[in-house]
């Protein structure tokens, strides 16, 4: 399972790395330790954690969103496998993605919860790659 950094971490939330470093120390979202001594939060934790985060509302308010190119990076908060297709859902700081897909797509990226990608909208479209 892919961990991140609290920079990282605030990156996705669309918050500071001071404010995601507060809601660690607070006990909001739990986080360990690596070999070098940075502190690191799953990345199952951190989906679910962006999910409340956004549903309270607590995120930055001054802080800008942007999409540039029309690409919104986040978290895989939740992939839904069927027989052919398949639903992935992204918390992009305040904003929650919904793309529908193939199965085929979501297992040749190796799409799950609590990995980063980032949605590309185009139209009506909406393309996930994995970073």
């Amino acid at each position: 399972m892919q961990s991140y950094t609290i920079g990282q971490a605030a990156r996705l939330l669309g918050v500071s790395p001071d404010t995601a470093r507060r809601w660690a120390d607070a006990g909001r979202v739990a986080t360990h330790r690596d070999d070098g001594g940075r502190r690191l939060i799953d990345g199952r934790d951190l989906a679910a954690f962006s999910i409340e985060v956004a549903q309270s509302g607590t995120g930055e308010e001054d802080a800008s969103y942007t999409s540039a190119r029309n690409a919104f990076p986040g978290i895989v908060t939740a992939v839904t496998l069927g027989d052919v297709a398949a639903q992935v859902e992204i918390q992009a700081g305040p904003h929650r993605l919904v793309s529908l897909l193939t199965r085929e797509a979501v297992e040749e990226l190796g799409l799950e919860v609590g990995m980063q990608a980032t949605a590309r909208v185009k139209s009506t479209s909406v393309h996930i790659d994995r970073t």
